[in-house]
C-alpha cells in the first residue's frame, strides 16, 4: 500500500490507498524501461494505476522537456525557461515505443508558449514516427491549448492519433484561480476543433476536490458534450507540493459512480470516474469509440 500521507501531509482516506503494481507484463514493460533508459510519465509522475495499465501494454510520454512555461497551480511540473526543443526526440519515442512493445502509447506535453508554433511541429512529427516504428499501437495525444490558435490545434489533432484529449481540468468558475493562461472557453474550443476531425476520438478530463460544486460540474460536462466531446475522466485532486492549490475536499467513491452514471446519461461514450482515475487511465479502451459511432 502507498503512504497514508501525500506530498502536503494531509492525511488520505483509506479509499486513495494504492496497491503495490505487479503482474508478468507490468514487469516485462518495468523491466525494458530500466534496461533502455526511457522515461515514461507513469514512473517520473507516480501515476497510481502504472500497474494495471503496464499490465495491458499501455504507457505515457511527455515530449518537448520537463520546463513549462504556464504555472498552473495544481500541477507538479517545473515551470520556467525551457531548453530548445530536441530534434531527435520524435525518433526516441518512437523506438521506446517500440522496444516497449506496446498495444498503446499515451503522448503528453509541457505548454511551450515559448515557441512559435507551440511544439506543433514536434508533436507531428512524434506521432507520425511512432505510427511509421509501429503501426498497430494505437495513440492517445493529450495536447495543450497552443495559445488558442486553432491552425495548430487541428494539424496535431489530424496526425493520426486515434484519440485526441485535451483537460477542461475543472469547472468555468474556479479556472482562473487553478490555471495561469488556459481558459475554460478557449479549452472547449479546442475539444470542438478536435471534434470535427474525421476519425478522431475527443476526450477531456476534470479533477474533483478543487471547490466545485454538483451543479458546476454537471453543467461542465453539458459544455463538454455541446462540444463534442465523448470520453471524460474524472479523478480526486491532489496537491503536489503545500505551496500548490489546497485540497478542498476529498470526494468520496459513491459520488465518482453517480457522476460516471450522470454522464453517460448525457451522452458520453466512456466515462471513467474514481479517486484514482488520471487522464490515461483505461485509455487503449477509448479508441473503440471509433467503432461505436452511429
Amino acid at each position: 500500500m502507498s503512504s497514508a500521507y501525500n506530498s502536503t501531509k494531509q492525511r488520505l482516506p483509506r479509499w486513495m490507498k494504492m496497491k503495490m503494481p505487479s503482474g508478468e507484463n507490468y514487469s516485462k514493460v518495468k523491466n525494458l524501461v530500466e534496461k533502455h533508459q526511457l522515461h515514461t510519465i507513469c514512473t517520473s509522475g507516480k501515476c497510481p494505476n502504472i500497474g494495471e495499465c503496464w499490465g495491458r501494454g499501455t504507457a505515457t510520454f511527455m515530449i518537448l522537456g520537463e520546463i513549462c512555461t504556464r504555472s498552473c497551480r495544481f500541477c507538479g511540473v517545473k515551470t520556467g525557461k525551457p531548453l530548445d526543443p530536441d530534434q531527435n526526440e520524435p525518433e526516441r519515442v518512437a523506438e521506446s515505443v517500440s522496444i516497449m512493445k506496446l498495444k498503446h502509447c499515451v503522448i503528453t506535453s509541457v505548454d511551450r508558449d515559448d515557441l512559435p508554433d507551440g511544439g506543433a511541429s514536434i508533436w507531428i512529427e512524434t506521432i507520425q514516427k511512432v505510427k511509421d516504428h509501429s503501426p498497430e499501437t494505437t495513440i492517445e495525444a493529450l495536447i495543450p491549448d497552443f495559445g488558442g490558435n486553432t491552425t495548430l490545434v487541428k494539424s496535431v489533432a489530424s496526425a493520426g492519433a486515434e484519440v485526441v484529449s485535451h483537460n477542461l481540468e475543472t469547472v468555468e468558475r474556479l479556472t482562473p484561480d487553478v490555471r495561469s493562461a488556459a481558459t475554460y472557453q478557449r479549452s472547449l474550443k479546442v475539444i470542438e476543433e478536435i471534434a470535427g476531425c474525421n476519425g478522431v476520438t475527443a476526450k477531456s478530463g476534470i479533477m474533483l476536490g478543487l471547490g466545485e460544486t454538483e451543479k458546476e460540474i454537471l453543467a461542465t460536462m453539458d459544455d463538454l458534450i455541446t462540444v463534442g466531446c465523448n470520453v471524460l475522466t474524472i479523478g480526486q485532486y491532489l496537491a503536489p507540493s503545500s505551496v500548490h492549490f489546497p485540497v478542498k475536499e476529498f470526494v468520496k467513491p459513491e459520488m465518482f459512480d453517480y457522476y460516471r452514471k450522470k454522464g453517460l446519461e448525457k451522452g458520453f461514450r466512456f466515462v471513467e470516474s474514481s479517486p484514482l482515475v488520471r487522464s490515461s487511465y483505461n485509455a487503449e479502451k477509448h479508441v473503440q469509440i471509433n467503432n461505436l459511432q452511429d
